[in-house]
């Protein structure tokens, strides 16, 4: 196998280990979200998990285009 399938991956579980691990954090702060829904705290607590979300959406994206390129340069 070459050295790009490696890299793609390695990005994949890193990436899925990242966000799994951060994923209670998340849970605990829309907890405190619904608990408290006009604290000032609520808005950086929102801010943190809509950020969390783009990064995963990104991710997500990234490892498929990484996926579809290897298949590409591989069998194209």
């Amino acid at each position: 196998m070459d050295i790009y399938l490696w890299i793609t991956i390695g990005f994949i579980i890193v990436g899925f280990v990242i966000l799994t691990s951060m994923k209670k954090s998340m849970e605990s702060k829309l907890a405190f979200i619904k608990a408290n829904h006009v604290d000032e705290g609520s808005s950086k607590q929102a801010k943190s998990i809509i950020w969390w979300i783009v990064g995963t959406t990104a991710w997500g994206i990234l490892s498929m285009l990484l996926i579809l390129s290897w298949f590409h340069y591989h069998f194209g």
